[in-house]
């Protein structure tokens, strides 16, 4: 038997999800009404059946191997999106267990819990290397055990208000632009500030609260990183609605974003306890940088599966589309052109993320896998410059009907339904409704208040593109590649042929980021081992696309 399975799992399920929502009594308001139960909420409802399928799943056995994971330092199974990655292949199953969720959820909003605990424990081990202490990491260890032994949901509370932006938080007229310290006392830490954009914050279990920017000397008060109940006294969260439940939009009921959908909210927290337990620095304001890099790196480049998956939802609604319409895009060159775009846009930035996994190494401190920097981020800014492409295409291949059908109840009009259903279809062998509800389906995706939604959170998501670039730039080897250059040119060698002094100059801007060169840590890859091995294939409602698992 598998060691891993002698530990029991405490995984709970979707419904169990739900009831835990209800032992909460978090102060939420939702359009201006205050919330009595997240659980039942129905303007929330979208949000909730997105994270309950992160749970569904890892129940299931032909998903297990993926949506499951031994955590290293309890030698507990627990869910993929809060297990601490120990190897590229951890990185790896991450990747696709995220594209796995989207694929049915568009955004399943879980995994901001796995990236923020591996960043958490990171920057916890590099403070316990600076002082020569075990203290926080073991503090968070303790966190981390809990949380995945009651199989918690966290939010990341990041992104600060932040007032103006030309200063600095202790700068700041409003104080409580930046979530700060105001107290400390022998039991732990009172804090206040407003955080804005917190993703799921309504219906997670707790908020992870962590600094935004690099802090400096003077800003030690705002560099703060701990975890707050989502009903502790003194939160408040002002949320909007998730997806479009409930409505009925110009063309009819969304037929996606009724079911599945994110809200955000802007938590409030006025002179909120967090017991020491819970806080995981206070005050380390040089150990904030580090933070906020490590965060964002694993954020990235699970983006990248995130937008993967709905990269698959586009493809197979585009080729659907296609057909209804009475085409075979490998007939028709352009079609066939605009589609494999589509699947290139997709792939290509995927093929990043494996890229980062594979190149992915351990933290010199806490010893678990980060993904490469690199690629993470080049994957990142694909997507959230391409996904405005991504819509372009869906909605060349599908025609104007996306946006031009009249709504359903005329479907059901005696005076009207008959005739569209006949005028309206084309394929003959795809009957009418198939082919509106298509349409429709794609409507809500790309052309409607989804289609919107998704492109601003692509492309503001893990950060503006100006930072991924900033970070590109920062850890690419470029000194390598000037090297090689002047290595050809001969800038190197003396005249008598002998080498001539090193050129590298650290005052050089051009040539000070190197790295080594690459290699598997066997020095080659065994013929036919696999690196990738299929889950078993079934049939499900969930997509049919194998989904590979990651050989440690």
């Amino acid at each position: 038997m598998n060691d891993a399975l002698t530990h029991p799992p405490t995984l709970m399920s979707g419904a169990d999800f739900r009831e835990s929502l209800r032992e909460r009594k978090p102060r939420v308001f939702v359009d201006g009404c205050a919330v009595d139960s997240v659980a039942d909420e129905p303007a929330l409802q979208p949000g909730i059946n997105a994270i309950a399928l992160t749970y569904d799943l890892a129940l299931q056995a032909r998903y297990a191997p993926l949506m499951t994971a031994v955590q290293q330092t309890s030698g507990r199974r627990v869910n993929r999106l809060s297990h601490i990655n120990t190897s590229s292949g951890d990185l790896l199953n991450k990747l696709e267990a995220v594209r796995l969720v989207c694929q049915e959820t568009g955004c399943a909003q879980r995994y901001l819990t796995h990236d923020a605990l591996n960043a958490i424990g990171q920057v916890s081990a590099r403070i316990d290397d600076a002082r020569g202490t075990t203290e926080h990491t073991q503090r968070f260890l303790n966190y981390l055990h809990r949380v995945q032994d009651q199989d918690l949901t966290l939010g990341v509370a990041m992104t600060d208000a932040k007032g103006d932006r030309s200063r600095r938080p202790h700068e700041q007229a409003n104080v409580d632009s930046y979530v700060h310290v105001v107290e400390r006392n022998a039991r732990g830490i009172v804090i206040s500030g407003t955080k804005a954009i917190v993703t799921g914050a309504p219906y997670v279990h707790e908020l992870l609260v962590m600094p935004c920017r690099h802090m400096g000397r003077e800003d030690a008060d705002f560099a703060v990183c701990c975890a707050v109940p989502i009903d502790a006294p003194g939160l408040t969260i002002v949320a909007r609605p998730a997806g479009r439940p409930g409505e009925k939009v110009e063309h009819g009921e969304a037929l996606f974003s009724r079911k599945y959908g994110q809200s955000t909210g802007v938590c409030i927290f006025d002179r909120v306890f967090v017991p020491w337990d819970n806080v995981f620095y206070a005050g380390e304001w040089e150990h904030s940088s580090h933070l906020t890099y490590s965060y964002a790196t694993h954020h990235r480049h699970t983006c990248i599966g995130a937008r993967a998956g709905f990269g698959d939802l586009l493809i197979g609604a585009g080729a659907l589309m296609c057909e209804a319409n009475g085409f075979d895009p490998g007939r028709e060159t352009h079609l066939r052109e605009q589609m494999v775009e589509l699947i290139t846009i997709t792939e290509g930035f995927y093929a990043c993320g494996v890229a980062a996994s594979v190149y992915g190494k351990a933290d010199p401190h806490s010893q678990t896998f980060m993904p490469d920097p690199v690629f993470s981020n080049i994957g990142k800014l694909l997507l959230a410059t391409q996904i405005y492409d991504m819509h372009r295409i869906a909605h060349y291949v599908s025609g104007g009907l996306i946006v031009t059908l009249p709504g359903p109840d005329e479907d059901h009009n005696p005076e009207t339904g008959a005739k569209l259903s006949d005028v309206l279809r084309a394929n003959p062998d795809v009957p009418y409704e198939q082919r509106i509800q298509t349409a429709r389906f794609l409507e809500d995706l790309t052309a409607g208040y989804q289609g919107g939604w998704y492109s601003v959170i692509s492309l503001h998501g893990g950060g503006s593109p100006a930072a991924m670039k900033q970070e590109i730039w920062r850890n690419y080897p470029v000194g390598n590649k000037v090297e090689l250059v002047e290595r050809l040119l001969e800038r190197g060698v003396a005249a008598d042929g002998s080498a001539a002094a090193s050129p590298h100059d650290p005052a050089r801007a051009i040539t000070k980021n190197r790295q080594p060169g690459k290699c598997c840590d066997t020095g080659c890859t065994t013929p036919g081992q696999p690196v990738m091995v299929d889950l078993p294939s079934v049939t499900s409602s969930l997509p049919s696309r194998a989904t590979p698992l990651a050989r440690k």
